[in-house]
């Protein structure tokens, strides 16, 4: 904004009053005055200069007036500090007629907040000329009115003020009348009548009547003054009082007498009457409020007092005889108005905040209130509250103006808005009060971060689900609004991860559905897990986290595999078994694993499209294949037999191995199945001999050791040893080792994972000598059991436990061998 440089209208001068401490600082009074009428854009002050204020702060801080008038007349210049005029001032229309005309606006600046109440002066300027509120006055003389008569002249008025206004008067040239003036409050004046009038020489006079302000440059008005000169009347009536006195209170009925003048006239007849009316001179709007009987001279309220507008009035009256050119009489009637308690306080806020932020601290102004009550004295005189519970107080700042401040702590997401009401009581009797709510809402700021419904989320996703399928929707809830609540969705990456879970699932940001970027294999990867991030748009950002546990649930897609040794490739499967074999004589074990879980996995066995009379049974858990009876003449010699093996899943799926079981006449007869496997021929080499070299060395060692244990044992029976028969060490057709005594037996045995355990030696559950001993290799039992009658306890016999791969290498010696 430019400012004029022309400001020799404008008289500025500053008056610093210090007033209360608050908000860290205390806050002070400026007062500046400024003329009327001036340009828009005047410079009123350098508002930054006198607070001392840095200029480049007001922006920043942002410095603002925030109270005044309804209109704002004044506003500063952020970038130089100035208080300029913003609209046209006129100061008649702001005050009327009094003497002193101000304006008082507030202004705040933030960080820290602090408040100043600016007054501002507006000096009047003559820009008001002076005017009657008629253009003529009569006044009747008799011709025998003796000289020294005064008689009142209508009053002119000035809308100015100060020496502005008027100040004097003047009479047109003549020779019978002069002017009496008198100056108090105001300037009266009063026609002096200097000469005896002689009705015969002039019966009419005209005289002009000015008045003059006291404006640089003088401004005037002017009145006819129309006097007739009338025939000798003996007696004026004449008032009891040149001044009545009256007091009323405000609001009284209506129609009610306050006073009743008196005048008297000493001549008879229609001479002597009188009659009251209110004088024309210096009447205004007041005199409407009151009437007066003429033949009374009863003084009544026609109209409402109201002591708010004025609390006195000055009336003229006069008294007139009944004479045919009468007489005139005037005295003044002064009526004071009593205050009553009729006017509640009216309360005023301005906003200083849209809304106040949930993390505002204690003393945050957010508001500034002022009240004001019409009444005066102690009718006038208020106290303001806030009437309901509330996290807000209001701080006394000067008079009756407060600031409305945060006293306790806010939160949007318990409260997003309050209703605050503030009463303002008068101490009149009765009290009147009244109550003004102001609704204030709170904004948001992001202290609420987003949280999962659950600590931790588990997903069961089925292998071989298609690729782009969503597999969970991860949902934070954040009860922060707008921008602070907007939760956007990501993987948080960690250095611990052990898989590049992104290459495998991907989330929606904005949705949280976390899709599969591959179909998963149960086989090959069983469960990962990965931590989602929840963060807000807020500034700065919040965040949590959940851990997601991807759990892969099996399905039925591998097929059962027969194990070695029926699983070798380009193999015949064969087995013998001689003619002389009792019902349930083990013949094979079909071992088989399904790389599947659960009941997928559970593998059972059958014998498919069996053959013959039905000679063979296999166990549907165990896959062990044993006769059903002994042989008969009329059995064929081969049995070829199928096995299926199927898993339980849905649908169920199976794989098959064939086994082809020849009836030998004597045991002797009996081959393992390792000499139906194709060899494949080798040239002995250095290798084979160093491999034949470690095969003795191992089998030399074993039977020392079990040699020598042995006799520990037979040691420490004392002789017992010599009991019983010899011990002795038996080889079995599947692989599996025996050690017996008459009292007895210890079995050696592999676990059906050959390649990684190790040999197992443990005692058998006493059978005889003569019992058939079965191998415990996948679960095998005595197919006769019968307990000797020996109740010696027999000491534990410690085995060396010796790694499984020399002793296969062993056993397969045996075999040959």
């Amino acid at each position: 904004m430019n400012f004029p440089s022309n400001t020799s209208s404008v008289w500025i001068y500053v008056l610093v009053v210090l007033l209360d401490c608050y908000w860290e600082a205390v806050s002070g009074q400026l007062s500046y005055s400024v003329s009327e009428e001036v340009n828009l854009g005047t410079a009123v002050g350098n508002i930054a200069k006198d607070l001392n204020i840095n200029v480049q702060d007001l922006e920043s801080r942002m410095f603002q007036i925030v109270a005044g008038s309804k209109r704002k007349y004044f506003e500063v210049n952020l970038k130089t500090g100035v208080l300029y005029v913003n609209e046209r001032i006129d100061r008649e229309e702001l005050c009327s007629d009094e003497p002193k005309c101000s304006l008082n606006v507030e202004a705040v600046i933030n960080n820290p907040l602090k408040l100043y109440r600016i007054e501002i002066i507006i000096l009047d300027v003559n820009d008001n000329s002076p005017s009657f509120l008629s253009t003529s006055q009569v006044i009747n003389i008799t011709e025998n009115t003796a000289a020294g008569a005064r008689f009142p002249l209508h009053p002119a008025h000035d809308a100015d003020v100060g020496k502005n206004t008027v100040n004097t008067y003047k009479l047109s040239q003549n020779e019978h009348f002069s002017l009496a003036t008198h100056k108090g409050e105001s300037v009266t004046v009063e026609l002096l009548l200097q000469k005896v009038l002689d009705r015969e020489k002039q019966s009419v006079i005209r005289l002009i009547l000015t008045a003059i302000d006291g404006g640089t440059p003088a401004k005037s008005g002017s009145m006819t003054i129309i006097v007739n000169v009338l025939d000798i009347n003996d007696n004026s009536p004449v008032f009891s009082q040149t001044l009545y006195k009256v007091s009323v209170y405000e609001n009284v009925k209506i129609g009610s007498s306050i006073i009743t003048l008196n005048a008297t006239d000493l001549d008879a007849g229609p001479n002597g009457q009188v009659f009251y009316s209110f004088s024309e001179v210096g009447r205004g709007k007041q005199t409407d409020l009151f009437a007066i009987d003429e033949k009374t001279g009863t003084v009544t309220i026609t109209k409402n007092i109201d002591f708010e507008e004025n609390n006195a009035f000055e009336i003229r009256v006069q008294a007139n005889d009944g004479a045919v050119f009468p007489m005139t009489s005037h005295a003044k009637l002064l009526i004071e108005v009593l205050d009553v308690n009729d006017n509640a306080p009216e309360i005023a806020v301005t906003s200083l905040l849209n809304a106040v932020k949930e993390d505002a601290s204690t003393g945050t102004a957010i508001a500034l209130v002022s009240v004001f009550d019409k009444d005066g004295s102690k009718n006038g005189m208020m106290k303001c509250q806030i009437s309901n519970n509330v996290p807000f107080k209001l701080e006394s700042n000067y008079k009756n103006y407060y600031s409305l401040v945060v006293d306790g702590p806010l939160d949007r997401e318990s409260a997003s808005q309050y209703n605050i009401s503030i009463t303002a009581t008068d101490e009149g009797s009765p009290p009147l009060s009244s109550t003004k709510v102001i609704n204030v809402h709170v904004s948001d700021v992001n202290d609420n971060k987003p949280l999962f419904t659950e600590n931790i989320i588990n997903v069961y996703v089925k292998e071989n689900s298609p690729v782009g399928a969503i597999i969970k929707t991860v949902t934070a809830v954040d009860a922060d609004i707008d921008q602070n609540g907007q939760v956007t969705y990501s993987f948080l990456k960690s250095n611990s991860d052990s898989m590049s879970f992104p290459s495998m699932v991907n989330i929606n940001s904005e949705t949280g559905d976390i899709v599969s970027l591959q179909s998963f294999n149960y086989e090959e990867l069983k469960t990962f897990q990965f931590k989602v991030q929840a963060t807000d748009s807020g500034v700065p950002p919040l965040s949590s986290n959940v851990t997601v546990n991807v759990l892969i649930l099996d399905e039925n897609d591998n097929n059962p595999t027969i194990l070695a040794p029926y699983s070798e490739h380009g193999s015949v499967n064969s087995e013998n078994i001689p003619y002389s074999a009792e019902a349930g004589y083990f013949v094979a074990k079909i071992r088989a694993v399904d790389a599947d879980s659960g009941y997928n996995a559970l593998l059972s066995y059958h014998l498919s499209e069996p053959k013959g009379n039905n000679l063979f049974r296999i166990g549907t858990s165990t896959g062990e294949i044993r006769t059903k009876r002994r042989m008969s003449d009329n059995d064929l010699k081969t049995h070829p037999l199928v096995v299926l093996v199927s898993d339980n899943g849905e649908p169920s799926l199976s794989g098959t191995v064939s086994i082809d079981v020849v009836v030998v006449e004597s045991t002797a007869d009996i081959q393992t199945q390792f000499r139906h496997v194709p060899i494949k021929e080798e040239s002995f080499s250095d290798l084979n001999l160093y491999l034949l070299i470690a095969i003795v060395s191992v089998s030399v060692i074993f039977l020392l050791s079990l040699i020598s244990l042995i006799a520990v044992k037979c040691h420490r029976t004392d002789g017992s040893f010599s009991r019983y028969s010899a011990p002795m060490i038996t080889t079995h057709p599947d692989g599996s080792w025996s050690y017996s005594k008459s009292t007895q037996q210890y079995d050696v045995c592999f676990s059906s994972d050959t390649l990684k355990s190790d040999v197992v030696v443990f005692p058998a559950p006493f059978p005889p000598v003569d019992a058939e001993l079965i191998s415990i290799n996948g679960g095998d039992t005595f197919t006769r059991t019968q307990t000797l009658p020996n109740k010696e306890k027999v000491s534990p016999i410690k085995f060396l436990l010796i790694p499984s791969t020399l002793l296969r290498v062993f056993s397969s010696m045996s075999r040959v061998l």
